[in-house]
């Protein structure tokens, strides 16, 4: 089980690299390590267990958050109007996106960053992505607007060795642009 001590922080060197894509077929030990990626936000998400086990909530995590190079995500989200968006996927990629922008009105957080930075974090309106999904068995291609599309680049950051706090501007952090679409 994973647990936040094996979450890596900021500052450590992983966090700063460009994953490894993952050979295909995928290793039985990949696929596990993604398994248990899931199990984390499952957990994470759950009231008693995430109380016992002292861990934070997340929707997303990269395999290089728990120390393992390798371009993997695994993401655990649910909208209000009750679409799931559950995904284990390997080597994802984002084929297409929107010019438009949008951002979440709290800013980001991340469970690799144990302090509130504040900030507008632009992000693409709207992103079609590729990836194997272990779960299904298969490549699959998501078409995402909203918190979901905002959460799979925040994720695919990881694995490029980027950290949220990157795409925020350094002059004017709380600044967003009147064209981009507030997410909240």
């Amino acid at each position: 089980m994973i647990r936040m001590k094996d979450i890596v922080r900021e500052g450590h060197p992983v966090l700063r690299e460009i994953a490894q894509e993952v050979e295909m077929p995928p290793s039985q030990e990949d696929i596990d390590t993604l398994k248990k990626m899931q199990q984390f936000l499952a957990n994470s998400q759950d009231p008693e267990i995430s109380e016992k086990y002292q861990l934070r909530a997340g929707v997303g995590l990269a395999a290089p958050q728990i120390n393992i190079s390798k371009r993997m995500i695994a993401v655990r989200l649910e909208e209000e109007d009750g679409k799931e968006f559950y995904y284990s996927l390997i080597n994802p990629k984002i084929v297409s996106h929107s010019v438009e922008k949008s951002y979440l009105t709290s800013g980001e957080g991340c469970l690799s960053v144990d302090r509130d930075v504040p900030g507008v974090v632009l992000r693409h309106a709207r992103i079609t992505l590729k990836g194997f999904d272990i779960e299904r068995g298969k490549e699959v291609k998501l078409r995402l607007k909203g918190m979901p599309a905002i959460v799979f680049q925040h994720e695919i950051d990881h694995l490029n060795g980027i950290m949220f706090y990157d795409r925020i501007d350094k002059e004017n952090p709380l600044l967003a642009p009147e064209d981009a679409i507030p997410i909240g």
